[in-house]
Protein backbone atom coordinates (compact mmCIF):
# COMPACT_ATOMS: atom_id res chain seq x y z
CA UNK A 1 0.00 0.00 0.00
CA UNK A 2 0.77 3.73 -0.82
CA UNK A 3 1.46 5.59 2.45
CA UNK A 4 -1.60 7.62 2.29
CA UNK A 5 -3.38 4.19 1.84
CA UNK A 6 -1.69 3.19 4.96
CA UNK A 7 -2.72 6.13 6.88
CA UNK A 8 -6.74 5.63 5.93
CA UNK A 9 -6.39 2.08 6.81
CA UNK A 10 -4.98 2.71 10.11
CA UNK A 11 -7.39 5.39 10.74
CA UNK A 12 -10.25 3.12 10.49
CA UNK A 13 -8.48 -0.27 12.34
CA UNK A 14 -7.83 2.44 15.54
CA UNK A 15 -10.85 4.35 15.16
CA UNK A 16 -13.29 1.20 15.16
CA UNK A 17 -11.19 -1.37 16.66
CA UNK A 18 -12.70 -0.72 20.20
CA UNK A 19 -16.03 -1.52 18.39
CA UNK A 20 -16.36 -4.83 19.31
CA UNK A 21 -19.42 -7.35 20.09
CA UNK A 22 -18.34 -6.75 23.75
CA UNK A 23 -20.17 -3.37 23.32
CA UNK A 24 -22.80 -4.62 20.45
CA UNK A 25 -25.50 -7.25 21.14
CA UNK A 26 -24.44 -9.50 18.81
CA UNK A 27 -23.08 -9.63 14.65
CA UNK A 28 -26.27 -9.36 12.64
CA UNK A 29 -25.54 -12.25 9.50
CA UNK A 30 -27.27 -10.59 6.72
CA UNK A 31 -26.35 -6.85 7.10
CA UNK A 32 -23.26 -5.63 5.10
CA UNK A 33 -22.25 -2.67 4.87
CA UNK A 34 -21.56 -1.32 1.57
CA UNK A 35 -18.66 1.19 0.07
CA UNK A 36 -18.41 2.90 -3.58
CA UNK A 37 -15.68 5.33 -4.35
CA UNK A 38 -14.82 3.91 -7.80
CA UNK A 39 -16.52 6.60 -10.13
CA UNK A 40 -17.32 10.43 -9.54
CA UNK A 41 -19.47 9.82 -6.79
CA UNK A 42 -19.36 8.56 -3.45
CA UNK A 43 -21.55 6.55 -1.35
CA UNK A 44 -22.10 3.95 1.56
CA UNK A 45 -25.11 2.01 2.82
CA UNK A 46 -26.34 -0.88 5.04
CA UNK A 47 -27.75 -3.20 3.34
CA UNK A 48 -29.78 -6.43 4.33
CA UNK A 49 -29.72 -8.39 0.58
CA UNK A 50 -32.05 -5.56 -1.50
CA UNK A 51 -33.14 -3.55 1.51
CA UNK A 52 -31.19 -0.80 2.24
CA UNK A 53 -31.70 -0.03 5.94
CA UNK A 54 -29.45 3.41 5.52
CA UNK A 55 -27.52 5.05 2.70
CA UNK A 56 -25.17 7.87 2.18
CA UNK A 57 -24.66 9.57 -1.21
CA UNK A 58 -22.83 12.91 -2.44
CA UNK A 59 -22.46 13.18 -6.25
CA UNK A 60 -19.83 15.77 -6.04
CA UNK A 61 -16.43 15.11 -7.54
CA UNK A 62 -13.49 14.99 -5.74
CA UNK A 63 -15.18 14.91 -2.43
CA UNK A 64 -14.58 10.96 -2.04
CA UNK A 65 -11.56 11.77 1.27
CA UNK A 66 -13.73 14.39 3.10
CA UNK A 67 -16.97 12.50 2.71
CA UNK A 68 -16.47 8.83 3.22
CA UNK A 69 -15.47 9.04 6.73
CA UNK A 70 -18.53 10.93 7.47
CA UNK A 71 -21.12 8.56 5.84
CA UNK A 72 -19.17 6.12 8.02
CA UNK A 73 -19.15 7.85 11.37
CA UNK A 74 -23.47 7.69 10.30
CA UNK A 75 -23.48 4.44 9.35
CA UNK A 76 -21.83 3.30 12.63
CA UNK A 77 -24.38 5.00 14.34
CA UNK A 78 -26.69 3.17 12.96
CA UNK A 79 -25.07 -0.09 13.82
CA UNK A 80 -25.12 1.38 17.31
CA UNK A 81 -28.74 1.09 17.46
CA UNK A 82 -29.60 -2.04 16.18
CA UNK A 83 -26.73 -3.14 18.53
CA UNK A 84 -24.82 -5.57 15.69
CA UNK A 85 -21.91 -5.31 13.65
CA UNK A 86 -22.11 -5.90 9.83
CA UNK A 87 -21.87 -9.82 8.85
CA UNK A 88 -19.29 -8.00 6.34
CA UNK A 89 -17.61 -4.93 4.58
CA UNK A 90 -18.22 -4.99 1.04
CA UNK A 91 -16.17 -2.55 -1.51
CA UNK A 92 -16.74 -1.52 -5.17
CA UNK A 93 -13.05 -3.19 -6.74
CA UNK A 94 -13.14 -1.56 -9.59
CA UNK A 95 -11.63 -0.70 -12.64
CA UNK A 96 -12.67 3.17 -12.26
CA UNK A 97 -11.00 6.14 -10.36
CA UNK A 98 -7.39 5.52 -9.19
CA UNK A 99 -7.46 7.78 -6.56
CA UNK A 100 -11.20 6.91 -5.51
CA UNK A 101 -10.85 3.23 -5.63
CA UNK A 102 -7.99 3.54 -3.29
CA UNK A 103 -9.39 5.85 -1.12
CA UNK A 104 -12.38 3.40 -0.98
CA UNK A 105 -10.29 0.09 -0.59
CA UNK A 106 -8.21 1.52 2.15
CA UNK A 107 -11.54 2.46 4.30
CA UNK A 108 -13.33 -0.60 3.81
CA UNK A 109 -9.81 -2.83 4.84
CA UNK A 110 -9.68 -1.05 7.78
CA UNK A 111 -13.30 -1.28 9.08
CA UNK A 112 -13.17 -5.16 7.85
CA UNK A 113 -10.02 -5.33 10.00
CA UNK A 114 -10.87 -3.52 12.58
CA UNK A 115 -14.36 -5.17 13.40
CA UNK A 116 -13.04 -8.38 12.64
CA UNK A 117 -15.36 -9.30 9.72
CA UNK A 118 -14.66 -10.75 6.26
CA UNK A 119 -13.94 -8.39 2.95
CA UNK A 120 -15.87 -8.92 0.27
CA UNK A 121 -15.24 -6.98 -3.12
CA UNK A 122 -17.67 -6.66 -5.79
CA UNK A 123 -16.81 -5.40 -9.20
CA UNK A 124 -17.71 -1.91 -10.24
CA UNK A 125 -19.49 -2.73 -13.45
CA UNK A 126 -21.14 -5.25 -11.62
CA UNK A 127 -22.54 -2.63 -9.76
CA UNK A 128 -23.02 -0.02 -12.22
CA UNK A 129 -25.73 -2.83 -13.61
CA UNK A 130 -27.31 -2.75 -10.50
CA UNK A 131 -27.74 0.85 -10.41
CA UNK A 132 -29.10 0.77 -13.73
CA UNK A 133 -31.44 -2.16 -13.23
CA UNK A 134 -33.04 -0.39 -10.40
CA UNK A 135 -35.91 1.26 -11.71
CA UNK A 136 -35.71 0.53 -15.64
CA UNK A 137 -37.69 -2.09 -17.29
CA UNK A 138 -36.58 -4.17 -20.45
CA UNK A 139 -36.52 -7.31 -22.02
CA UNK A 140 -35.18 -10.75 -20.13
CA UNK A 141 -32.66 -11.32 -23.19
CA UNK A 142 -31.65 -7.56 -23.22
CA UNK A 143 -28.01 -7.06 -23.02
CA UNK A 144 -26.36 -4.29 -20.50
CA UNK A 145 -22.75 -2.66 -21.73
CA UNK A 146 -22.45 -0.41 -19.34
CA UNK A 147 -19.20 1.94 -19.74
CA UNK A 148 -17.06 4.18 -17.48
CA UNK A 149 -14.48 6.84 -18.71
CA UNK A 150 -11.10 5.71 -18.96
CA UNK A 151 -9.56 9.06 -20.22
CA UNK A 152 -9.28 10.21 -24.17
CA UNK A 153 -10.87 7.47 -26.27
CA UNK A 154 -11.21 4.83 -23.88
CA UNK A 155 -13.79 3.28 -21.79
CA UNK A 156 -13.77 0.17 -19.45
CA UNK A 157 -16.57 -1.54 -20.29
CA UNK A 158 -17.81 -5.43 -20.27
CA UNK A 159 -21.32 -7.44 -21.05
CA UNK A 160 -23.57 -8.57 -18.90
CA UNK A 161 -26.95 -10.33 -19.21
CA UNK A 162 -30.20 -8.97 -17.04
CA UNK A 163 -28.86 -11.44 -14.56
CA UNK A 164 -25.61 -9.43 -13.84
CA UNK A 165 -23.57 -12.62 -15.53
CA UNK A 166 -20.63 -11.39 -17.37
CA UNK A 167 -21.02 -12.58 -21.36
CA UNK A 168 -17.06 -10.39 -21.68
CA UNK A 169 -14.20 -9.96 -19.98
CA UNK A 170 -13.49 -6.35 -18.41
CA UNK A 171 -11.74 -4.44 -20.64
CA UNK A 172 -10.33 -0.94 -21.58
CA UNK A 173 -12.01 -0.38 -25.06
CA UNK A 174 -11.18 2.21 -27.82
CA UNK A 175 -13.97 4.30 -28.89
CA UNK A 176 -14.25 4.13 -32.77
CA UNK A 177 -16.96 3.17 -35.74
CA UNK A 178 -18.28 -0.54 -35.00
CA UNK A 179 -16.51 -1.18 -31.64
CA UNK A 180 -19.78 -1.61 -29.60
CA UNK A 181 -22.00 -3.39 -32.26
CA UNK A 182 -23.95 -6.44 -30.03
CA UNK A 183 -26.96 -8.42 -31.62
CA UNK A 184 -30.18 -7.73 -29.75
CA UNK A 185 -31.42 -5.10 -27.36
CA UNK A 186 -28.69 -3.48 -25.95
CA UNK A 187 -28.47 -0.69 -23.28
CA UNK A 188 -25.55 1.44 -22.82
CA UNK A 189 -25.16 3.39 -19.38
CA UNK A 190 -22.26 4.77 -17.02
CA UNK A 191 -19.84 8.48 -17.57
CA UNK A 192 -18.18 6.57 -20.66
CA UNK A 193 -21.59 5.93 -22.50
CA UNK A 194 -21.55 9.40 -24.33
CA UNK A 195 -18.66 8.99 -26.07
CA UNK A 196 -20.10 6.17 -27.80
CA UNK A 197 -23.19 7.56 -29.51
CA UNK A 198 -22.85 8.77 -31.56
CA UNK A 199 -20.64 6.11 -33.12
CA UNK A 200 -24.16 3.89 -33.23
CA UNK A 201 -27.53 4.06 -34.54
CA UNK A 202 -30.27 1.58 -34.05
CA UNK A 203 -33.33 1.58 -32.73
CA UNK A 204 -32.30 -1.32 -30.35
CA UNK A 205 -29.45 -0.08 -28.85
CA UNK A 206 -30.80 2.27 -26.20
CA UNK A 207 -28.54 5.26 -24.30
CA UNK A 208 -29.67 5.98 -20.81
CA UNK A 209 -27.53 9.10 -18.89
CA UNK A 210 -27.19 9.64 -15.03
CA UNK A 211 -26.21 6.40 -14.13
CA UNK A 212 -23.74 5.89 -11.85
CA UNK A 213 -22.24 3.61 -9.49
CA UNK A 214 -23.99 3.07 -6.17
CA UNK A 215 -23.35 1.23 -2.91
CA UNK A 216 -27.09 1.20 -1.92
CA UNK A 217 -27.66 -0.92 -4.89
CA UNK A 218 -24.47 -3.45 -3.89
CA UNK A 219 -26.36 -5.41 -1.27
CA UNK A 220 -27.87 -8.28 -3.24
CA UNK A 221 -24.10 -8.62 -5.34
CA UNK A 222 -22.33 -8.70 -1.83
CA UNK A 223 -24.77 -11.52 -0.37
CA UNK A 224 -24.38 -13.29 -3.49
CA UNK A 225 -20.04 -13.48 -3.06
CA UNK A 226 -20.46 -13.43 0.59
CA UNK A 227 -22.52 -16.78 0.94
CA UNK A 228 -20.17 -18.17 -1.91
CA UNK A 229 -17.49 -17.68 0.51
CA UNK A 230 -16.07 -15.21 -1.92
CA UNK A 231 -13.91 -13.02 0.42
CA UNK A 232 -10.39 -11.55 0.32
CA UNK A 233 -7.21 -11.52 2.43
CA UNK A 234 -7.88 -7.78 4.22
CA UNK A 235 -3.62 -7.32 4.17
CA UNK A 236 -3.12 -7.75 0.64
CA UNK A 237 -6.20 -6.97 -1.50
CA UNK A 238 -5.54 -4.59 -3.90
CA UNK A 239 -7.98 -2.75 -6.62
CA UNK A 240 -8.81 -3.91 -9.82
CA UNK A 241 -6.92 -0.57 -11.75
CA UNK A 242 -7.27 -2.60 -15.09
CA UNK A 243 -4.52 0.07 -15.93
CA UNK A 244 -0.88 1.52 -15.10
CA UNK A 245 -1.92 5.15 -13.06
CA UNK A 246 0.04 7.71 -15.24
CA UNK A 247 0.74 10.85 -12.97
CA UNK A 248 -0.13 13.88 -15.08
CA UNK A 249 2.77 16.69 -15.11
CA UNK A 250 3.11 18.73 -11.57
CA UNK A 251 2.12 22.24 -12.10
CA UNK A 252 4.83 23.27 -8.69
CA UNK A 253 7.85 24.75 -9.85
CA UNK A 254 10.65 22.85 -9.04
CA UNK A 255 8.61 19.15 -9.40
CA UNK A 256 8.59 19.10 -13.00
Amino acid sequence: MLFAEVQVFGYFCRRFSDVKPSFFRLYMQDIILTIETSTRACSAALCRGEEVLAGCYDGAEGNHARMLPLFVERLTEQLRTLHCLPSAVAVSSGPGSYTGLRIGVSTAKGLAYGWGVPLVAVPTLQVLCASFMHGHKMAKNAVLCPMLDARRMEVYTALYDTGLHALSEVEARVVTDGSFLADGEVYYFGNGAAKCQPLIESERHHFVADIEADARMMGRLAAERLAAGQTEDVAYFEPFYLKDFVAAPSHIKGLQ
